[in-house]
């Protein structure tokens, strides 16, 4: 499959690469996002700076517009995912992160209902290997529930998947060329892998079809992250070809 594979087919360069806004304070992702100017078009909220005024930054980020992927991994009884998915289509975000569990699927799926937002389906986190897989009382190695969760999500209508790069051939061959692959867990090369366990490169993710690589770190962290982001967009660009 070549790398401008259907889903992807008509995306910018600049919209692959999603940087993670992993910071305490919304002063901080307004700097952050400052200092990468119109190198970068697209930012992911999660825990952190959600519940420090960060739905409100997403708001201001999509008045300037930019696009958010709204990093929640929502997971509950199905009513109060549904009535959660459907406060946040007003939000404007592009994705939303919920949990590749049949119930939850299901139940983002009705309250996004027409909504231009996407649901993005979570099968494994990228800091789990197969230890903590067995440690969480799964009896199937990371791999296999992998591709488990992104046949259930396909079969659901899920618009796409978050998963490790390592997987993201095999999940790219489960669901097809219609959905979204979104990877994070990337590094560039020779640089520390913190807490991340299953982790790539910005050209080999984009070599396994990924659609959109998740960024934090070694942009956020960076002496000059204008010039991390503009390092990573290059690499994306040569990935495809």
């Amino acid at each position: 499959m070549p790398a401008s594979h259907r889903a992807g087919a008509s995306l910018n360069i600049r919209d692959r690469l999603i940087v993670a806004l992993d910071v305490p304070t919304v002063e901080e992702a307004r700097a952050l996002a400052g200092a990468l100017g119109e190198s970068v078009g697209f930012y992911k909220i999660g825990y952190q700076l959600a519940y420090a005024g960060g739905l409100d930054f997403a708001r201001e980020l999509i008045g300037a517009g930019k696009k958010v992927f709204l990093d929640l991994k929502l997971h509950d009884i199905a009513h109060t995912v549904e009535e959660g998915v459907r406060s946040v289509t007003r939000i404007g975000a592009t994705f939303l992160t919920i949990h590749a569990y049949p119930q939850t699927m299901r139940a983002a799926l009705a309250g996004r209902a027409d909504g231009a937002l996407k649901l993005l389906a979570v099968t494994v986190l990228t800091s789990y290997d197969d230890a903590d897989a067995a440690a969480a009382g799964y009896a199937k190695p990371v791999a296999a529930l992998v591709a488990e969760r992104a046949a259930l999500a396909r079969d659901l209508g899920i618009d796409g998947i978050v998963c490790a790069a390592w997987e993201a051939e095999r999940v790219r061959g489960i669901v097809g060329p219609d959905r979204l692959v979104v990877t994070p867990g990337i590094r560039l090369p020779g640089a520390a892998t913190d807490d991340q366990k299953r982790v790539v490169t910005p050209g080999a993710a984009i070599r396994a079809h990924v659609d959109h690589i998740v960024v934090g770190r070694p942009i956020t962290a960076a002496a000059d992250p204008r010039a991390a982001a503009i390092t990573i967009l290059d690499e994306i660009t040569a990935a495809l070809g």
